[in-house]
């Protein structure tokens, strides 16, 4: 039966053919599992079982059961994740070049990719590749949240604040008696004090966004390098590691600016 053929089993058997014929990112040791399944096998058996016993000639039965293995391995294929649409022209410097700054960086890693021919190497850059892109999509949403907090800074004016306590805590030590005096000044330092605090969360989220983007660029490097070297993959293991945990970081850093917005 064609079904048979299809998943015989050896390395140079059809289903090889089938996995070679994939786009990089579905050559996955989850998809050959997918195709050599006993599950598989047996799905594709029981349709074309299902198509001869409906009265369907051998030949068409057979062509029913190798779709229905075909749909079955199909959805073992990794689906491309959404990515956000990023546009550092819409967010205020410096958060606009430190978006840039990583879309620098996977796009290095991009290039690294095409020049590295198909195998092992390429497979583990690719799984790299996958996670520098979720760094940079992060990168994108804090350079979003710090560049409100910027604004909100700007809005409430800092400088502005400071001029008004001083002459409010003026006026108040000249006519004590009057508590409204007082009272305008104990607003007026706690709408100072909430202004400064915002700066300094946008401050650090700015600092922190520039060591990581660097950090990013940095370990972009190292795949360049590695990729020049043909290393085996136990070089490639503390490079993904790395990018691992410096998209642990970034997303952290989102969550707790968004925790600062609510």
């Amino acid at each position: 039966m064609a079904v048979a053929q299809l998943t015989t089993n050896g390395r140079g058997g059809p289903e090889w053919d089938v996995l070679e014929r994939l786009p990089e990112r579905a050559r996955t040791p989850a998809m050959a599992r997918a195709i050599t399944s006993p599950g598989a096998i047996l799905l594709a058996g029981a349709g074309a079982s299902a198509a001869i016993l409906a009265g369907v000639p051998l030949a068409a039965a057979a062509i029913v059961g190798g779709l229905v293995w075909a749909g079955r391995v199909a959805m073992a294929v990794p689906r491309k994740p959404t990515r956000v649409a990023i546009n550092p022209a819409l967010v205020q410097e410096p958060w606009r070049s430190l978006v840039r700054q990583a879309q620098r960086a996977e796009s290095r890693f991009d290039q690294v990719l095409a020049t590295t021919a198909p195998g092992p190497l390429k497979a583990r850059l690719v799984e790299v590749d996958t996670r520098v892109a979720v760094g940079v999509d992060e990168c994108w949403r804090i350079a979003q949240r710090g560049n409100e907090l910027s604004a909100a800074v700007a809005d409430l004016g800092v400088d502005g604040l400071q001029r008004q306590l001083a002459q409010a805590k003026a006026d108040a030590a000249r006519s004590p008696e009057r508590a409204e005096l007082a009272a305008t000044a104990e607003a007026v330092g706690e709408q100072l004090a909430s202004a400064e605090r915002l700066a300094g969360v946008a401050q650090d989220a700015e600092d922190r966004l520039r060591r990581l983007a660097a950090q990013l660029n940095e370990a972009v490097a190292r795949a360049v390098e590695l990729s020049l070297q043909s290393p085996d993959l136990g070089t490639l293991q503390p490079l993904g590691t790395d990018v691992d945990s410096l998209v642990g970081e970034l997303e952290s850093l989102r969550v707790a600016l968004e925790e600062t917005g609510r």
